[in-house]
């Protein structure tokens, strides 16, 4: 096997429970890095318009003062 040639994984999708809220702060920590950075489509596993939902949950609950605002690097 070449390195190139690397075997091709079935993605998981993963499921959201009904809609997302922004009130549920644990679940949307679930899509938050330590930095408090929203983490990629491509790590979680989530399809399209879920993670727009989230992305969105996410803003709200950060204007609400729910969640933190990505920290500066340094």
């Amino acid at each position: 096997m070449t390195p190139a040639a690397r075997p091709v994984r079935p993605r998981k999708k993963r499921r959201l429970d009904g809609p997302v809220d922004w009130k549920d702060v644990t679940q949307l920590r679930t899509f938050i890095s330590d930095r408090g950075k929203i983490r990629a489509r491509r790590v979680t596993g989530l399809t399209p318009q879920q993670h727009r939902q989230v992305t969105t949950a996410i803003k709200n609950a950060r204007e609400m003062a729910l969640l933190p605002y990505p920290s500066r690097g340094r």
